[in-house]
């Protein structure tokens, strides 16, 4: 029980101070197909969860669609935490310009709040275990427009981005920030930039605890945290780059790369350095016909030295994925495992689908 309200504690403390690592559920990804290619997609991106990847990724979605939908479902750590995406986009005018909107949640539900556990006479009493959920959102209004570049085309975009944390009802956030993405096709070359937090994103906290609750951390050696606080999420940088290479009429093969820079501290990634920090997230696609997918994937190279060992060793998360391409209708799945413990996997889930837009009718 003492280790449940330790956890508590912990969540809320972390949750008020934290800079480095700040606002990280905004660094799992969204959508299958990304995450079955170890998080690289800022190049490659070009459909619904451009939004997350790199805005400017929504112009390259067909003339001819209007709405754009897509959703997305994770279940990682065997079902402890759930992580959803949501999102719709539609096209201003003819020119390629789209706008859209979507939602991120990650939370962990029916976690045992046992801060009341024991009644004034020391005697326990298990009705007086509640739950409650910590949920980390985020809400994106998207835009982004094409340009001429040589014989290729730019496309620039850019994501309103407001997030709401919650940790039941004892701490509470709300955050505002902007990205930038910029993008650059020409034939089978993509390149794609990524400045997420381009202003920095400001969480500012505030914590509420009953008396009560006060007492009972204190009472089991763990300090208050502050009534209220400021979060600051610095800007990261993510270059990407995809090339397609064409092996018959129709199969390709298309690996992809992309730099993920921190500016927050040092990180435990591949790159580990003060202030800057870079990890690596490669990916490689091979498609039939533009229909049927195969992909796989690594990202998150951390190092570590094992227990008993005095040399270190360097971890990786992999992944696998399948996709399947049906006119405007797109259905992936992808599997990771970023550990060597049973429990740590995860499967996603994702939909995307389009409608074609409305044909103007005729006049005489």
């Amino acid at each position: 029980m003492k280790l449940t309200t330790l956890l508590l504690a912990l969540a809320i403390s972390l949750a008020a101070n934290a800079q480095i690592y700040s606002n990280e559920f905004l660094s799992i990804g969204a959508g299958s197909r990304a995450q079955a290619m170890g998080n690289s997609a800022v190049a490659s991106s070009t459909g619904i969860y451009s939004t997350y990847w790199n805005p400017a990724g929504l112009t390259a979605v067909d003339s001819e669609t209007g709405l754009l939908a897509g959703a997305m479902h994770a279940e990682q750590f065997a079902g402890v935490t759930k992580y959803d995406y949501l999102g719709l986009s539609l096209p201003i005018g003819n020119s390629g310009r789209r706008i859209a909107f979507s939602l991120i949640r990650q939370g962990t539900d029916d976690i045992p709040n046992t801060l009341n556990l024991y009644n004034p006479d020391g005697s326990i009493d298990y009705g007086n275990i509640t739950s409650f959920s910590a949920a980390d959102y985020a809400g994106l209004i998207s835009y982004a427009q094409p340009t001429k570049l040589f014989d290729g085309k730019l496309s620039v975009g850019g994501n309103l981005k407001v997030v709401r944390r919650i940790i039941g009802d004892f701490s509470t956030a709300w955050g505002v920030g902007i990205d930038l993405g910029t993008r650059y096709e020409n034939g089978p070359l993509m390149i794609g930039v990524m400045l997420r937090d381009a202003t920095s994103t400001y969480n500012a906290w505030k914590t509420d605890l009953t008396d009560d609750e006060k007492n009972v951390l204190i009472a089991t050696g763990n300090s208050l945290p502050d009534a209220s606080g400021t979060e600051v999420t610095n800007p990261s940088l993510l270059p990407g780059i995809r090339y397609r290479f064409g092996i018959g009429n129709n199969i390709g093969i298309a690996p992809e790369l992309t730099a993920w820079l921190t500016f927050d501290g040092q990180r435990n990634t591949l790159i580990s350095s003060d202030p800057v920090s870079m990890d690596l997230n490669m990916g490689v696609e091979a498609d039939y016909k533009d229909m049927i997918f195969l992909r796989f994937g690594a990202d998150q190279f951390q190092r570590y030295t094992p227990l008993g060992d005095s040399e270190e060793s360097l971890l990786v998360r992999p992944a696998i994925g399948l996709g399947v391409k049906y006119k405007r209708i797109n259905l992936d799945y992808a599997f990771s495992n970023p550990g060597d413990g049973e429990d740590l996997y995860a499967h996603v889930f994702s939909l995307q689908f389009g409608l074609a837009k409305p044909v103007a009718s005729a006049t005489n």
